[in-house]
């Protein structure tokens, strides 16, 4: 069983400081820990993550003795540079001392081609940071939103191309162009991620998108933040919620598990396989009953 805990609040600060807890705190002390956001945009959350919930996220693994901090960010929809100024990124790690690369800038060397053990949909493999590789932890935070430019839903799984190049910068090909002209587009997605793996996923759901997305679209508010080191897990219980909430037809349609990324990342060992393999841990008495609102329509996956 994979736990994925959650707390009812819209509280950020104290929500990631009682999610953290959840982990082992010790296993940061002295260690690179590499921050994958989602700053995919400079529109405001739910777009793009919380300035409040980067902090926070800093601050807990500050807290836990994390030797250096990176923030890796690529954005697809705007120059990440300037998405990172406009949405107080920049400012934020002048403040907290933390670090920011961003991924587009990076020279040919800075850059690993992942190499798969299994067939996956990428015609020539895909590229990913070199510090990601050699990062002794991963943290990531997710939005919770749909996706209506062939994605379906934008949560942990998908948070992942933000970390792929755009451009491979010893060769003439455009790898998003690939990722978004693909039928594949979801199983490709989903295979990003067997590029490396979180220590731990924080999805931040206070608002959420449940038609529209990755930008704007119509917005519900949860008031729940949730973390894994699962992302299957994770994602699982994200698009319960938008489905508890009424979503598109795409993310409503069939089982949660036939999902194309899901099932996918399911069938490539990325978690979870089935989601009678998820506990649904309310850290308060507060949290209790939207929780079981949510495992009711895990358990209808029969």
């Amino acid at each position: 069983m994979e736990k994925v805990f959650l707390i009812k609040t819209t509280n950020r600060a104290e929500a990631v400081e009682k999610l953290f807890g959840k982990f082992i705190h010790s296993s940061f002390k002295g260690k690179k820990a590499i921050v994958k956001a989602n700053y995919n945009s400079a529109d405001p959350f739910p777009a793009s993550t919380h300035i409040k919930t980067l902090e926070a996220i800093v601050r807990q693994l500050q807290k836990a003795g994390s030797e250096q901090i990176i923030l890796a960010e690529r954005s697809g929809m705007g120059v990440t540079d300037k998405v990172l100024e406009k949405m107080g990124v920049t400012e934020l790690s002048k403040q907290l001392g933390f670090e920011t690369t961003v991924l587009d800038e990076l020279g040919e060397d800075d850059w690993v081609r992942f190499k798969s053990s299994v067939p996956i949909h990428w015609a020539r493999s895909f590229m990913v940071p070199k510090a990601l590789v050699e990062a002794d932890k991963i943290v990531q935070t997710c939005c919770l939103k749909t996706h209506r430019f062939g994605g379906h839903f934008t949560l942990s799984l998908k948070n992942s191309v933000g970390l792929v190049a755009e451009y491979a910068a010893d060769e003439d090909y455009d790898y998003m162009r690939e990722l978004h002209s693909s039928p594949h587009q979801r199983h490709m997605i989903a295979e990003i991620n067997l590029a490396y793996k979180p220590d731990i996923a924080i999805m931040d759901a206070i608002e959420a998108f449940v038609n529209g997305g990755p930008e704007r679209g119509k917005k519900v508010s949860p008031n729940v933040v949730l973390a894994a080191s699962d992302r299957v897990a994770l994602d699982a219980v994200g698009v319960a919620i938008l489905r508890h909430f009424g979503t598109t037809e795409e993310v409503s349609e069939g089982r949660i598990f036939e999902q194309q990324q899901i099932a996918r990342a399911a069938e490539l060992d990325i978690g979870v396989k089935a989601a009678s393999e998820i506990e649904l841990e309310p850290l308060d008495a507060e949290s209790r009953d939207f929780a079981e609102s949510i495992k009711k329509i895990l358990e209808n996956e029969g």
